[in-house]
């Protein structure tokens, strides 16, 4: 299996790509979480946005919104894999790719994460720190990390 990434700002990406990533992250964030919220929403145009594929098919997908936008560091959010590619740890790759990235693309700046309280392990491991307690967000308890910048 080969994992392809592609990043795009919004207006670089097709209508149906768009439109594949809006599809699956709904699936994921609204209909899998039981979670009523706006999840496309006023940062997708502002954000840097991974597609990461397999033999042409959407994987998993995460964005990265930039300093000032969100918070005042870089930001790596909405990070999902689709549920026919779980188990097959896309997750750490789509996450090192996604760090790579903002790091080398506002340099200096660290990142901020706002997680959800159970993915802090995962998160820890790629470098990320704990710097808030943990607080309800939609009905799931999160916390922000932090990675400080290399």
């Amino acid at each position: 299996m080969s994992l392809h990434f592609n990043w795009a700002r919004i207006d670089e990406l097709s209508a149906r790509d768009f439109h594949e990533i809006a599809r699956a992250r709904e699936a994921v964030f609204v209909v899998e979480q039981a979670c009523a919220y706006q999840e496309v929403d006023a940062l997708d145009p502002l954000a840097w946005h991974l597609r990461a594929t397999v033999d042409g098919a959407l994987a998993a997908y995460v964005r990265v919104v930039g300093p000032e936008e969100k918070f005042d560091e870089p930001s790596i959010g909405r990070v999902m894999t689709v549920r026919a590619f779980r188990g097959q740890a896309l997750g750490r790759a789509l996450m090192a790719e996604a760090i790579r990235f903002t790091e080398a693309t506002y340099q200096g700046r660290g990142i901020r994460i706002g997680a959800q309280a159970h993915l802090e392990g995962f998160y820890a491991s790629l470098g990320f720190e704990t710097v808030s307690e943990p607080f309800d967000e939609d009905g799931i308890p999160h916390i922000e990390m932090l990675k400080p910048a290399p």
